[in-house]
């Protein structure tokens, strides 16, 4: 029965926590602009965070190590340390753009400029870290983020031909404007497989302290939890493509666009559903990034950490999280655009993922850290070859998409 109830508890983690501004942002952008067409990113998206959110639940249980640790003990610490930096840096950037999200659903709520937002969604954020417990931000914050089913429901009320929705999870060439099609390729990918998703999980199951027992559980959550997770984002993939092309809309180049997905099917109820979720899955999201900055720079360094710790058992984590959230909200408070800043930032993520990715990889393949439960083949293949892509894609399509290329 605990077993049972960590499953359950997990999914709805998963689910809460994979639709967030960077998801939601993306999904919407490639439906207004290429229709079904940039489904399959998502479901390639969605595989490689199944494998690689089981395979960091699965380390945590057999090694006792996270993600960050393992790394850093494997490889040494001047090797940890470019991991280390590309992923603050993208964690950084994705951390703002989710606090945007917030200031965002602020805005659309209250009439408020979005920028007078930032600052207090960042001390609501650390207060939560700061009073909460790990098993509050895991699963609290997470469980309202179930709201963002609205988006699957609203996909099926709006009665697509289902024949070109599955068309649109093969692959093709675009029919136009080509370095934006394979841009948002790049930053769909890069919202799907963020390592703050997967490095967040490792810590999270040393936490609650994961045993052997935990595989079965680890691979329902991760399989599960992950494909609602991708279901979700694809609902908003289809609903933008249906809404938007109703209305000639083929560019969503504000925000206050992106309400229009729901108020045209449920009415004011839908502006409602819309600020809902995108302030839920956006400040959950901040929670765990912030935490995940903690995390990585604590067990980088050897320090003692622990959301569940009190503040004065581990004031240098606690700092780093204060600090990281200070940070972020910077960019959001002087102006900046944070549509642009998530499209942006996802691809980045793309860009960056082997620099966390492949050493996690090695860890996977050592006896030394889980023995007879090291990856098979399948998992390194799939893992690699999508990885693969997105940072070959992320090479063309960043440069392509600054200078203007077509």
């Amino acid at each position: 029965m605990k077993k049972l109830l960590e499953i359950s508890l997990g999914i709805v983690t998963s689910v809460g926590g994979f639709l967030e501004v960077g998801s939601m942002a993306t999904a919407a952008q490639a439906g207004a602009t290429f229709g079904f067409q940039l489904i399959w990113a998502i479901l390639l998206g969605t595989i490689c965070i199944i494998f690689l959110v089981e395979m960091a639940g699965r380390f945590a249980a057999v090694s006792g190590h996270t993600i960050a640790d393992g790394i850093r003990e494997r490889f040494g610490f001047n090797a940890f340390l470019w991991p280390l930096l590309a992923t603050l840096l993208v964690n950084f950037m994705v951390m703002s753009a989710e606090i945007g999200g917030v200031a965002v659903a602020a805005n659309l709520a209250t009439g408020i400029p979005l920028q007078w937002w930032a600052l207090p969604v960042a001390f609501i954020a650390w207060l939560l870290l700061w009073k909460g417990t790990f098993g509050l931000i895991e699963k609290g914050v997470s469980v309202l983020g179930l709201v963002t089913l609205c988006f699957v429901v609203a996909a099926v009320m709006l009665k697509p031909d289902w024949r070109q929705v599955a068309g649109g999870a093969i692959p093709s060439l675009p029919g136009h404007d080509a370095a934006n099609y394979w841009f948002m390729a790049v930053s769909i990918l890069g919202a799907s497989i963020s390592p703050y998703l997967f490095m967040f999980y490792s810590s999270g199951a040393v936490e609650d302290q994961w045993d052997k027992t935990y595989l079965g559980t680890n691979r329902a959550i991760a399989g599960l939890g992950m494909s609602f997770g991708g279901t979700i984002s694809a609902g908003v993939l289809i609903v933008a493509a249906l809404v938007f092309g109703a209305h000639g809309i083929n560019q969503v180049n504000d925000y206050l666009q992106l309400p229009l997905m729901l108020t045209s099917i449920f009415g004011f109820w839908g502006f409602v559903l819309f600020v809902a979720s995108l302030g839920v899955a956006c400040i959950g999201a901040t929670l765990e990034i912030a935490l995940q900055q903690a995390y990585l720079v604590a067990q980088g360094f050897g320090w003692t950490w622990g959301e569940d710790r009190k503040p004065h058992e581990d004031p240098a984590f606690c700092g780093v999280y204060t600090l990281a959230l200070l940070l972020a909200a910077i960019p959001i408070t002087l102006g900046l655009d944070p549509l642009k800043l998530t499209i942006f930032s996802m691809a980045v993520t793309a860009a960056s993922l082997p620099l966390t990715v492949v050493p996690f990889l090695i860890l996977l393949n050592d006896e030394r850290y889980i023995g007879e439960h090291r990856n098979g083949l399948i998992s390194n293949a799939a893992v690699i070859f999508i990885i693969a892509l997105g940072f070959v894609l992320a090479l063309v399509a960043i440069p392509l998409q600054i200078f203007g290329g077509s």
